[in-house]
């Protein structure tokens, strides 16, 4: 497929979020409008050989492997701010080393991102969180300030201490565990969605400075912050209702895992899964690639209890339904033996059923009638 066009520059003014898109009739103005000069290379195929058209020396920057852009950044950051995004991106897809008055320009005009719309910003994003290793770009969008305009939580977490996972804070925890999110990891998991829920997962430390205390209310409370944060954010960029529910769901279960120390009895992996739902994927390779600690025995621990789990889930999974875990008796069958009619008494019997087929697994219709016919009396009692 090839796509043609007339030579072409897109231009913001300063209050507008769509470009203005004016034409050329010579190459070097389309070419000096291109966001850097590794891609503002041209190729003349009306001779009888190629001949490359390099009016800003984009090919020696390729092999020195230099990020610049053909006009000043100046002019080329106010003509599309989004290039100033789009600069973390080449930086860690391509390997280039930006040029200290690209650095400065970002610097100092980051504002100016102001203006893109938040729809450009997180395709922008998808992109920089996709390359394979995303680590220099994001560190750039922190050290430059841009990520204050779209993303601020990410320096947030910058000044926030991580002595657990023995990081200088928690935003190098963080980046750390972005790229421990490969592509090469089996199974069938949404990569992007998953690097998204790395990027986030723990927006709420620096919100709840009680984490460190490890158990109980603390990893909830952070849990609880860090998807409140995380819904706003992603919908303040326009993603998806889809990626929003289920990034900011990753995010919530992301500590889960580390609520069962005790060992994964049945009713353990039930409600793992259970609470994962269609997200159980995505969420042990989340788990897994959180472990960041330069400590090889607790490392060993924690991939040895991922192990046990998956282990725990296959075999259960051999057993019972587990990715559709529901009561045993539907709510018509309750209403017939209870006499009761639709109404709230119906939600609190299948609330109980449930958490008794997620305790105890597959009863059968006899014993599970026994104990609804027990909890309906302590009901009436109560």
């Amino acid at each position: 497929m090839y796509e043609i066009t007339t030579h072409r520059a897109e231009v913001y003014n300063d209050d507008s979020r769509k470009p203005d898109v004016t034409f050329a009739d010579q190459i070097d103005v389309d070419l000096s409008r291109r966001d850097f000069t590794v891609n503002a290379m041209a190729l003349e195929l009306t001779g009888d050989t190629p001949t490359l058209v390099d009016p800003f020396g984009g090919a020696a920057d390729l092999v020195t492997r230099t990020l610049r852009t053909p006009l000043s950044p100046e002019i080329s950051f106010t003509d599309d701010p989004l290039r100033m995004l789009r600069a973390a991106r080449f930086i860690a897809g391509h390997h280039l080393q930006p040029v200290p008055e690209l650095v400065a320009a970002v610097t100092e005009m980051h504002a100016r991102l102001q203006i893109v719309s938040p729809e450009r910003i997180s395709a922008e994003l998808d992109k920089l969180i996709t390359v394979d290793h995303p680590a220099a770009g994001l560190f750039f969008l922190v050290d430059t300030g841009l990520a204050d305009e779209f993303l601020p939580e990410l320096s947030g977490m910058r000044l926030e201490q991580d002595p657990i996972h023995r990081h200088k804070d928690v935003l190098t925890h963080t980046i750390a565990v972005v790229e421990n999110v490969t592509r090469d990891i089996p199974g069938n998991w949404d990569f992007r969605r998953t690097r998204l829920a790395a990027l986030m997962h723990d927006v709420g430390k620096p919100k709840t400075r009680g984490y460190l205390k490890g158990k109980g209310v603390t990893f909830y409370h952070h849990e609880v912050v860090g998807a409140r944060m995380t819904r706003n954010r992603l919908q303040a960029l326009r993603y998806s209702n889809d990626d929003v529910d289920a990034i900011t769901e990753l995010v919530h279960l992301h500590l889960r895992f580390h609520g069962y120390e005790s060992g994964w009895t049945d009713s353990a992996v039930r409600r793992y899964v259970n609470d994962a739902g269609p997200l159980l994927s995505e969420l042990n390779v989340l788990t897994r690639c959180d472990c960041t600690t330069r400590n090889e025995k607790k490392a060993l621990m924690l991939s040895r209890r991922m192990d046990d789990l998956e282990a725990r889930i296959e075999v259960l999974a051999a057993q019972e339904e587990l990715r559709a875990i529901r009561p045993e008796l539907d709510g018509s069958a309750v209403m017939a033996h209870l006499g009761l009619a639709p109404g709230p008494a119906v939600g609190k019997a299948m609330k109980f059923l449930l958490e008794l087929r997620l305790d105890e697994g597959l009863l059968g219709d006899d014993v599970v009638l026994e104990r609804l016919d027990h909890w309906w009396r302590d009901q009436q009692l109560a």
